[in-house]
């Protein structure tokens, strides 16, 4: 039997390469094919995981903002206003235009998608060794803003092209647009473009003129830094900027660009914003911005556990009101007119502050910068005062940290021990900042200090010489009520603990608590210092523009009444 069989004839590729490459060729096509392999089975693990998500979210109304006090009560719920969803043609042209210039220039060419864009940043976080580089498309923020995906990492970036491919198979790109505009956040509380509409300029998404488009575009890139409410001038620059890229992608011209930025910016005035409901609630917006651009939150639906105790705050204004009304009535002066004073205006009657701070952590419990919210919005809590015999505490705490002795009610021999210096470097540790007289006049209250940091210092004292730092908000969660943030309260020591003990010797022990009264010498500031159980408290009385208030005997007389009806 034949065995004969014809020369396999050579393949083409072998005789094309030389000898000692037939084996690294062989080698690459088997990586080749290994590699074309894996990456099916990325493909296929990825579309797996994404089917897993529903789509109908993308469409959803995202939540707003709610708050809450330190006992679960909610207390206000910013955002309310304008919470709507927009469609496309409620939308204005030149806003597409421009946020397609600014943050997806090929929005309406790629399949949600930007492979060149993602190929570059690709290279540049190789470079860097860092996710410096995103190349995120509209509809993969889109997807990211949605599924609330933040963590930067290669799982969390396929996850969301997956996601982002889906989204495009299943929406129009009117309808991707629409919902990413809907969806972002624009800073200000202002959740969707709808209500930043309403919350900057009054009106609707669609009466929104270019000069106005263009700003909204703008906050996009920083809604917490941008904000015009916040910083029109940095508001305005972003608007440029906006129409800048405009004109680079051929949307508009450069005269054209220019004839917008000369269209007259009117931003709705803070009194005509309802939802700013109080002096404490402003406070704690202004936080949860720098939370939230902190912490990179920009989702909706949060639950922000603040701070506050809503009984606590309602009780020491009720109080306080009333003390201040019975010397109105006393003197025959003018109560609140209900004139709308801009923020920074003076009012003309007589007005009150105060802040309460829990002494161990500094969490805000209370906080009135004002007798009338809706007549003045000018917060007192950060003006500073003339502080006069209310002073005491402090110089007793520089001379016990001297070793010195301590003679309650004659600041002036005790601080002589120690010297001016001494008191202010003391006073400064323990969160005063001044400014203070460099003079004897000091040890008998020639130092001016706002309510806030009166507070603080009294905590300092009541805290074994511990400065706490005041925060408002100690957790917010997300829709799901998932935690996302949570405040780590913290101290730091400022003096020692038994010149600390020895300050709070000067207050006087009322039913459990220490409270100290008095006024400046001029009359015309007012002063208590109250340490209860477990907050400190500090409160100012007195006029914007300041003048006399009454004679000191009677100011400490009221106020001791009014610390008795406080009670504990």
């Amino acid at each position: 039997m034949s065995t004969w069989r014809p020369i396999a004839k050579t393949p083409l590729w072998k005789r094309c390469l030389p000898g000692w490459l037939h084996g690294p060729a062989v080698l690459l096509f088997q990586l080749s094919i290994a590699a074309i392999v894996i990456v099916l089975g990325l493909v296929f693990f990825y579309f797996i995981v994404a089917s897993k998500f529903d789509l109908d979210e993308v469409e959803k109304l995202p939540g707003g903002v709610v708050l809450y006090d330190r006992n679960g009560r909610e207390i206000d719920a910013p955002g309310a206003s304008g919470r709507r969803n927009v469609k496309r043609d409620e939308i204005p042209d030149f806003m597409v235009k421009a946020l397609a210039a600014r943050e997806d220039a090929r929005f309406f060419e790629h399949s949600g998608v930007d492979f060149r864009g993602l190929a570059r940043a690709t290279v540049r976080n190789v470079k860097d060794r860092d996710f410096t580089q995103g190349a995120s498309t509209l509809t993969m923020q889109l997807a990211r803003n949605t599924y609330e995906m933040r963590a930067k990492s290669l799982h969390r970036k396929a996850l969301e092209i997956a996601l982002t491919l889906r989204i495009e198979a299943r929406y129009s790109k009117d309808e991707i647009l629409a919902a990413y505009l809907n969806r972002i956040y624009f800073g200000s509380g202002a959740y969707g473009v709808e209500q930043a509409a309403r919350t900057y300029f009054g009106k609707t998404t669609l009466q929104l003129h270019p000069g106005e488009c263009a700003m909204i575009v703008g906050i996009v890139r920083g809604p917490h830094i941008y904000s015009p409410l916040r910083n029109l001038k940095a508001a305005k620059e972003q608007r440029n900027q906006t129409l800048s890229r405009m004109v680079d992608a051929g949307f508009i011209t450069r005269e054209r660009a220019d004839a917008v930025k000369d269209l007259e910016i009117r931003l709705v005035k803070e009194t005509a914003d309802g939802n700013r409901a109080s002096y404490a609630v402003r406070q704690v917006r202004a936080r949860l911005e720098r939370v939230m651009e902190k912490e990179g939150i920009t989702s909706g639906g949060l639950k922000v556990y603040t701070t506050l105790d809503a009984g606590w705050q309602a009780r020491l204004e009720s109080e306080l009101t009333r003390a201040v009304v019975d010397l109105e009535n006393e003197k025959g002066w003018p109560h609140p007119r209900h004139s709308a004073h801009e923020p920074g205006t003076e009012a003309e009657y007589l007005q009150f502050a105060a802040v309460t701070t829990e002494t161990k952590t500094g969490a805000v419990l209370a906080l009135i910068g004002g007798r009338d919210f809706a007549d003045s919005r000018y917060d007192r809590t950060r003006s500073k005062r003339d502080l006069g015999s209310a002073f005491e505490p402090f110089v007793a705490a520089a001379a016990a940290e001297r070793g010195k002795l301590v003679l309650p009610g004659k600041p002036l021999q005790t601080g002589r021990q120690i010297g001016p210096a001494e008191v202010q470097r003391l006073a400064k540790r323990c969160g005063i900042s001044g400014p203070f007289l460099d003079t004897e006049d000091l040890f008998r209250g020639a130092v001016a200090a706002t309510p806030m940091e009166m507070s603080i210092g009294l905590a300092t004292l009541g805290n074994r010489g511990k400065r706490p730092k005041p925060y408002f908000i100690s957790q917010i969660e997300d829709a799901e009520g998932k935690s996302i943030y949570r405040a780590e309260p913290s101290a730091a020591q400022a003096l020692s603990q038994e010149a600390a003990e020895e300050a709070v010797g000067v207050l006087k022990n009322r039913s459990g608590t220490r409270c100290f009264t008095g006024a400046t010498g001029s009359e015309r500031d007012a002063w208590t210092l109250r340490l209860g159980p477990s907050g400190s408290t500090a409160i100012w009385i007195g006029f914007d523009d300041p003048k006399r208030i009454s004679g000191e005997a009677r100011l400490t007389a009221l106020l001791d009444e009014f610390v008795e009806r406080l009670g504990n």
